[in-house]
């Protein structure tokens, strides 16, 4: 027996080998969508493949037809179908068989059973299995025509379903998601204000470090008119910016005197540890990279990666004009706390080595809002 044949769109030409009668003379009354994708009809009666695909043909329809469930198969594999016409007693195997196949290879496959026998019991089995529709022969060109339409309204319709279905999962899962981000990333800052709490507490130098360090940045990351995230990831960046000096020795971080190169190569590996510490919080993302670009200078002359201009982070370029200021305004070992106006006058000579000019700048104006 022949294998699949088309019956061409009467608009376009055919994908294949035509095997129904060509269409009258008179124009055909085009009733198909315009995007509507081809037709299969299954029946293992050539006569009846004929009819039905010229019918559909002639309605402005691509048309391709199997004359068994396997040939139809094969077709599905091959390309994507609207709607599938399908016999219900067939040999070999019957219209029922086929269903659960088509269906597997292609969700959104209306499927239409057309069968010789008016059976209520076959027609529920067929709507079960996963059938749309249930017509019998002989098909009227009218019955056969709403038949189809009824099924592509369905299939518009499941797939609405779907995609409604799939963007309220999409939608729920999303702000799960967002749920368990906001939850993880109050976690680390609550454990990593405890770490810094119990560093502060060893050190009264360091006492209220870390909070003066975020609410800083934060000031100079809205003096810079950066967006409400950029602020807040600096304002956190900050928070966490000192968690590495919990690896430090407390008689080098503060020794009244200068340091030796080792005290000083220990005291740079604060950046690494901090990094190391944090790294493993895959849910704070840019605010590591914040922390790592804190000691490099603008000039390339920094630690840990000697970085130079704008190659630092935006947030690591507001970290450190941020500890600098903070650190001369507040008491040491080995110094009393500078005054703000003396601090910025110190900075101002930093500025193109130590410090990014535009930071430096957001920084002024940060510091003369309060003393004024």
């Amino acid at each position: 027996m022949a294998g699949p044949s088309v019956v061409p769109r009467t608009s376009r030409p055919s994908r294949a080998a035509t095997s129904a009668p060509a269409a009258t003379a008179a124009a055909p009354v085009t009733v198909a969508p315009a995007d509507a994708l081809p037709l299969i009809v299954v029946d293992d009666d050539a006569a009846v493949r004929r009819s039905l695909a010229t019918i559909l043909a002639s309605l402005g329809y691509t048309v391709d037809t199997a004359e068994s469930g396997a040939a139809a198969m094969a077709l599905l594999v091959r390309g994507r179908y609207s709607v599938m016409l399908c016999d219900v007693r067939m040999p070999k195997q019957s219209g029922l068989e086929v269903i659960p196949g088509a269906k597997d290879l292609d969700q959104e496959l209306a499927i239409i059973m057309v069968s010789g026998v008016n059976d209520a019991e076959t027609a529920t089995e067929a709507l079960r299995a996963g059938a749309c529709d249930y017509i019998t022969k002989p098909v009227e060109r009218r019955l056969l025509m709403a038949a189809v339409e009824r099924a592509l309204n369905e299939r518009a319709a499941a797939r609405r379903r779907a995609d409604r279905a799939l963007r309220t999962a999409v939608t729920a899962r999303t702000a799960a998601l967002e749920r368990e981000k906001a939850t993880l990333r109050a976690l680390t800052i609550s454990t990593a204000e405890a770490l810094l709490r119990a560093l502060e507490a060893k050190d009264p130098f360091l006492s209220g470090h870390s909070l003066r360090m975020s609410e800083l940045t934060a000031r100079i990351a809205q003096a810079m008119g950066l967006d409400a995230d950029t602020v807040e990831q600096v304002r956190l960046a900050a928070r966490l910016a000192d968690i590495g000096k919990i690896g430090l020795r407390a008689e080098v971080v503060n020794k009244p005197g200068p340091l030796t190169t080792e005290e000083f190569d220990h005291v740079q590996d604060h950046v690494r540890i901090g990094v190391e510490i944090l790294e493993p919080l895959s849910h704070v993302g840019v605010e590591i990279d914040y922390v790592r670009d804190h000691h490099e200078h603008y000039d390339g002359t920094g630690y840990p990666r000697a970085l130079e201009g704008e190659a630092i982070s935006i947030g690591g370029r507001i970290l450190a004009a941020a500890d600098a200021f903070v650190a001369l305004t507040s008491r040491r070992a080995y110094r009393a706390p500078m005054e703000p106006e003396a601090a910025l006058a110190h900075l101002e000579r930093l500025v193109g080595t130590l410090l990014d000019p535009a930071v430096f700048r957001a920084l002024r104006t940060t510091i003369e809002a309060d003393i004024a």
